[in-house]
């Protein structure tokens, strides 16, 4: 059998570039029909399609921030060596897709992101924590002073997003992570007749010439164990924004706010009087008003912002009186994802015992759009409104239309119908797309025996295991996005990868895989990552 181990080639590019999750599905056309649509397959059918195969207990597919917790649980709990893993991934880099949705929500690698002191990808054990670190780098007690004094008496502290990527390169190259990367398109992951499973790796999607290594045709990667964490389906187009695009092939008006719309903050710099209209209320949608609030003050420009919320809050919102949020100005505030309580506390305990109709009750009590509440962030809100220059609309979007160069958009709200007109659109409805959508993921339902969750995304057990899929020895595990709506809540975070990839760790463990890390040699561990220790 040919080694795997052949087949990688680190690339570490310096700018983010598309992630891609976000790229269109390849199209294995080069699978004979007779394989496509067999549950299992055999050496034999892999030899007749002509496919070179190679072995590797445990393949992770995917390439992102999944991909990067899960493999460093491996290696550093697992104490699974390097040649024992393959990566197989379209992404050159771990964080390539975070920083791209990062970058295009403006969030420049200086500014802070919405997440805790002590979650860090990067660092199992939590310590020291990013807030430490800054106090230490920067020799100032500001950053630990907030941790001691947050929520009440100050604002969560939140790291640095080049700070996060930094520490993520560094622990990826000490754990050898480009020698476990294979670059490719992933085309499909299929159950092997006696256990374990097969994936089908084939070069990227419009790569030049050479890009990809000895990775020129479609390989085959024979493993015991799956690991899937591909992130989000893709971009959620809403409906009316998907007709608009069709009817009038109009692509520079109305953007998603996860696309590439600097155009519209460089028009913007005409200083002519031009009215952009932001939709949603979340994060994202904050994180833009911020930028076009602070390019109009710094570079004096004419913009006029309006904002579309679906929802309107003004006071303290929730289901009842120990599950409430802040709400002013039309905004829901928390601040984090999900409540703390969800990756450790009574949440999380509670989550872990309700089943179906009970756990989406859960989910729709602590779920719903929010933004963290930033003081800085408060003030440019209320000179806005002051001045005039920015309002809030509430309503549902009916259409949106092309009248020359502004869209029109026809909102039904408690008033009745109306329009409103702007020059631009900045979608700002977020990443939720379907499950299905996503080639692995909709071959895994097709083929590999997977159901959906209660809420449409892959059901898993509470060890993230794919209920459904397993094949003899092998089993298939499924952490991030796609597994949104189990018994955990926060999978889409980075407290949340890593809860999920122990969690997984775990479960090899007691399948006798490797030994469970105790509080010696986890210690060791530390050490050398104190140290940059390679493993």
């Amino acid at each position: 059998m040919t080694n795997a181990r052949n087949l990688t080639a680190p690339v570490v590019p310096a700018v983010p570039a598309a992630p891609a999750a976000l790229l269109p599905a390849p199209n294995p056309a080069t699978l004979p029909g007779w394989l496509q649509r067999a549950n299992f397959w055999t050496e034999d059918m892999i030899s007749r399609a002509g496919l070179p195969m190679y072995d590797v207990p445990i393949v992770s597919v995917g390439g992102g921030m999944g991909s990067f917790v899960t493999t460093n649980y491996l290696r550093v709990v697992g104490g699974v060596p390097a040649e024992d893993i393959r990566v197989l991934s379209n992404a050159s880099h771990p964080w390539q897709t975070y920083e791209y949705l990062a970058t295009m929500s403006q969030i420049p690698r200086w500014d802070r992101i919405r997440s805790d002191s002590a979650s860090r990808p990067d660092n199992l054990w939590g310590f020291p924590s990013y807030a430490l670190q800054e106090t230490l780098k920067n020799k100032t007690l500001l950053p630990l002073m907030r941790v001691l004094l947050e929520p009440v008496f100050a604002h969560f502290y939140t790291p640095v997003l080049g700070t996060v990527l930094d520490s993520i390169k560094a622990e990826a190259e000490r754990m050898r992570y480009w020698d476990m990367l294979v670059q490719g398109e992933v085309w499909t992951v299929r159950r092997r007749t006696g256990g374990g499973y097969f994936v089908v790796l084939a070069p990227r999607l419009g790569a030049p010439a050479g890009a990809t290594g000895p990775l020129t045709q479609p390989v085959v990667f024979r493993c015991r164990d799956v690991h899937i964490a591909v992130g989000y389906s893709g971009l959620r187009f809403l409906p009316d924004l998907q007709e608009f695009r069709l009817k009038t092939n109009d692509y520079h008006h109305m953007v998603n706010a996860y696309e590439n719309h600097e155009h519209i903050y460089s028009a913007l710099m005409s200083k002519r009087p031009i009215t952009v209209l932001v939709r949603g209320g979340g994060i994202v949608s904050s994180r833009v008003l911020e930028r076009l609030i602070s390019d109009r003050k710094k570079h004096g420009l004419r913009t006029n912002i309006v904002q579309l919320l679906r929802t309107y809050y003004d006071d303290f919102h929730g289901p009842h009186q120990w599950a409430r949020r802040k709400g002013k100005d039309g905004f829901a505030y928390q601040g984090f994802n999900y409540p703390k309580s969800a990756w450790g506390g009574q949440l999380r305990f509670r989550m872990d015992r309700l089943e179906g109709d009970d756990r989406v009750e859960v989910y729709d009590e602590i779920g719903g759009t929010t933004t963290a509440w930033r003081t800085h962030w408060q003030r440019q809100l209320r000179t806005a409104h002051r001045e005039g220059w920015y309002h809030t609309e509430q309503g549902i979007v009916e259409k949106f239309g092309l009248d020359g160069d502004q869209v029109v958009a026809t909102v039904k709200g408690r008033d009745g119908v109306r329009q409103l007109r702007a020059d631009y659109v900045i979608d700002c409805t977020g990443l939720d797309g379907d499950v299905a959508e996503h080639r692995v993921l909709r071959d895994l339902l097709e083929h590999c025996g997977a159901r959906r969750n209660p809420l449409g995304r892959l059901d898993v057990e509470r060890s993230f295991e794919l209920r459904g899929a397993a094949n003899g020895e092998g089993r298939i595990y499924v952490t991030g996005a796609a597994s949104f709506g189990g018994y955990f809540p926060g999978v889409d975070t980075f407290l949340g990868l890593q809860i999920s990839a122990q969690e997984v760790v775990d479960d090899m463990a007691r399948r006798g895989l490797f030994e469970k890390m105790g509080p010696v040699r986890s210690l060791a561990q530390w050490f050398k990552w104190a140290g940059n220790r390679k493993i």
